[in-house]
């Protein structure tokens, strides 16, 4: 499915690049609501700020979509030019960074990553683990916002059910459903996109 997607997105950048403008439309509709929930995340949910930094970073993004390769998902490319251009704005004011947890660093996901490391120092293994942390980027990705970001709350920024209610502006009973429903969406979705079944992490 991983070949699929990134013939697609391979001649989805073509067409960017050219300058069809449907295919601008497209690409912009897509992935500008994925990128500003990947940036909420790791601006301590500050939507003006996120919006700056993705804007910023959609319009460096088509000036060097020429350079796009195929050689990772467009999104995980898309990510890190997102995450520099917020690492640059942080720079500017002085700040190192927010109260966020890269997915590499959430307990669950480094245990899995480690198992992998652990495995024989050969090629395979080594992308296996570079790419089992770009699917769950992806996975969240493609969450409703409310389930992304109860998501986050929780394993990425370890927040407890009382503070992702007040953060959600729900109530408590309604966070945990609203976490169990987010739990499930992600399996269920880690399942779809990537064919093998997510068992270590949101249980």
């Amino acid at each position: 499915m991983e070949f699929s997607q990134l013939k697609t997105d391979r001649a989805l950048a073509k067409r960017v690049a050219a300058g069809d403008v449907e295919a601008f439309d497209g690409f912009f509709n897509e992935y500008f609501p994925r990128l500003f929930r990947f940036t909420m995340a790791r601006t301590g949910g500050d939507a003006d700020l996120a919006e700056e930094v993705v804007q910023q970073t959609m319009c460096k993004v088509v000036r060097k979509m020429g350079s796009f390769r195929g050689e990772a998902l467009l999104f995980t490319w898309l990510c890190q030019i997102c995450r520099n251009e917020l690492a640059s704005i942080f720079r500017a004011q002085g700040v190192d960074g927010r109260d966020t947890v890269p997915f590499e660093d959430v307990p669950e996901i480094r245990a899995a990553l480690e198992s992998i490391a652990a495995m024989p120092q050969e090629p395979s293994n080594q992308h296996a683990a570079s790419e089992l942390a770009n699917f769950v980027r992806v996975t969240l990705a493609h969450l409703p916002l409310n389930y992304a970001t109860a998501l986050e709350l929780r394993y990425i920024r370890g927040c407890s059910v009382a503070e992702i209610s007040r953060e959600l502006k729900i109530s408590n009973k309604a966070a945990e459903s609203v976490l169990s429903r987010a739990r499930a969406a992600f399996k269920e979705g880690f399942r779809s996109l990537w064919d093998f079944e997510p068992n270590f992490l949101l249980d």
